[in-house]
């Protein structure tokens, strides 16, 4: 079964399902070049990459290009002494995935993934480098997030800024959504250059949509998946300043953009690591410490192994419908990272998502503290595994308890919340308005919720 990821290679305007058979003879070096030299550029380059692991992947690139495409012709090249070689171009165009298996530091199996209809390529938008540059400038100023978790105060170990496509957008961002219990003080409008990438990976994940769907068994859409053309309307822009900034495995928040959320993720920069892994449910019997139990589970995801997906400057990572539900993902600390000519020794990582107007805070419930709720999907409980709940977001402020208010959450084919019509007439909102929270609109829906039970629903995860 394929993950609900796609990579996109650098520049490239289409993608592929990330799917890896680890007894396929392809994932050994042993036979890698015996294969059509038509092949595409970024297969080739990945056939490089494998062997020569040592190489910053600008020489490979560049390398392959003196050779005229041939790969036999590269390796014969790369024998050479380092002067005779050709040499790499000031700007690192890094732009494939590795294609060995190797294990990391738990003994899990890490696939990386290399098949060759998984990628094509094509020239980089020249958009991406005006981009780049603006985000570079700007990231000096982003913050960490603090949160409070189990009781211990703790930060991201990475930055990160908010950005949404006009002022007012951004000044309701401010005083109406809340995050982790609290509302953000830094969110900015979207720079030039970001509006006019966000055209292009927009026109690029609706197409990976379509081409998903129509490639799926039944050639359906999922349940609870919107039919409706992807728009992304807010981004997150985060910051990986050094090879030991990072993030640990988590989904992404579900709250304000509802069941099945598609996300595609643009990494400029430093290339990095994206591992994802698949979670792994709690049998409904599994008594005793529910740490223990995740514990187990987690040890299992891990034993049946992790895919490891080299994110490379200029690459669109597609995450579709299902992902935040049935994977987490993470960006693993390096052991070493190569420099890229604009931003040094940072990866900046745009993530681009579309906020839902009926999932406005005005219409979603709210707890006993009068804080809106937070949209999970349980994860980790095999009998309730999929099913959506409202809870009490207030426990994430530091020194705040919170309650223990949960509901179910119904959501219909198309992935809408019951009070989707009435929220059609408080949707349109003009870029300058800047309207005050009406308040306890969303508390008709709360019938039938309770209290939080604790370990009721066993672990729900998100992050």
């Amino acid at each position: 079964m394929p993950t609900a990821v796609e990579f996109i290679a650098a520049g490239s305007v289409s993608a592929a399902v990330l799917e890896v058979n680890p007894q396929d003879p392809k994932c050994d070096l042993q036979g890698l070049t015996d294969f059509n030299e038509e092949e595409s550029t970024d297969y080739k380059l990945s056939i490089l990459i494998s062997l020569h692991p040592d190489k910053d992947e600008g020489t490979l690139l560049e390398t392959l290009l003196a050779s005229e495409g041939s790969v036999e012709r590269s390796l014969e090249c790369l024998k050479l002494p380092p002067k005779k070689r050709p040499a790499a171009s000031a700007t690192s165009y890094q732009s494939s995935l590795s294609s060995i298996i190797r294990t990391g530091k738990d003994g899990a199996a890490i696939k990386q993934l290399t098949k060759k209809e998984e990628r094509s390529t094509s020239t980089p938008p020249r958009i991406l480098k005006p981009t780049h540059h603006e985000l570079v400038d700007e990231s000096p100023t982003y913050k960490t997030n603090t949160f409070q978790l189990f009781d211990q105060v703790v930060s991201s170990p990475h930055t990160f800024c908010l950005y949404v496509d006009s002022w007012g957008e951004a000044a309701m961002q401010k005083t109406q959504y809340v995050y982790d219990g609290n509302n953000v003080e830094d969110v900015r409008r979207s720079l030039p250059r970001m509006r006019d990438a966000s055209h292009k990976v927009r026109e690029t994940v609706n197409q990976e949509i379509t081409r998903r769907i129509r490639s799926s068994p039944t050639g359906q859409k999922l349940h609870h998946q919107s039919p409706h053309p992807w728009a992304p309307n807010t981004a997150f822009v985060n910051c990986y300043d050094g090879r030991r900034e990072s993030v640990g495995y988590h989904s992404d928040h579900l709250t304000y953009l509802g069941p099945r959320p598609v996300i595609g993720s643009l990494s400029l920069g430093v290339a990095r690591e994206f591992r994802v892994r698949k979670i792994i449910a709690m049998e409904d019997d599994d008594s005793g410490d529910s740490d223990a139990a995740r514990k187990r589970a987690d040890a299992k995801a891990d034993a049946q192994g992790q895919l490891s997906i080299h994110l490379p400057h200029n690459s669109l990572l597609v995450m579709h419908a299902s992902m935040q539900e049935d994977w987490k993902h993470s960006i693993a600390p390096a052991r070493t990272i190569s420099p890229h000519p604009i931003s040094g020794n940072k990866r900046i990582n745009i993530t681009y998502r579309h906020y839902k107007p009926n999932l406005h805070p005005r219409f979603t419930p709210k707890c006993g503290c009068g804080v809106p709720t937070v949209l999970r999907v349980v994860q980790r409980q095999a009998g309730n595994r999929g099913k959506y709940i409202w809870m009490c977001y207030a426990g994430y402020v530091p020194g705040k308890e919170g309650c223990k208010f949960f509901e179910w959450a119904v959501f219909d084919e198309d992935g809408d919340p019951p009070w989707a019509e009435e929220a059609k007439g408080g949707e349109k909102q003009s870029s300058d308005a800047r309207e005050k929270c009406p308040g306890e609109n969303g508390d008709e829906y709360m019938k039938g919720g309770g209290e939080w039970k604790g370990g009721a629903l066993g672990s729900v995860d998100e992050g």
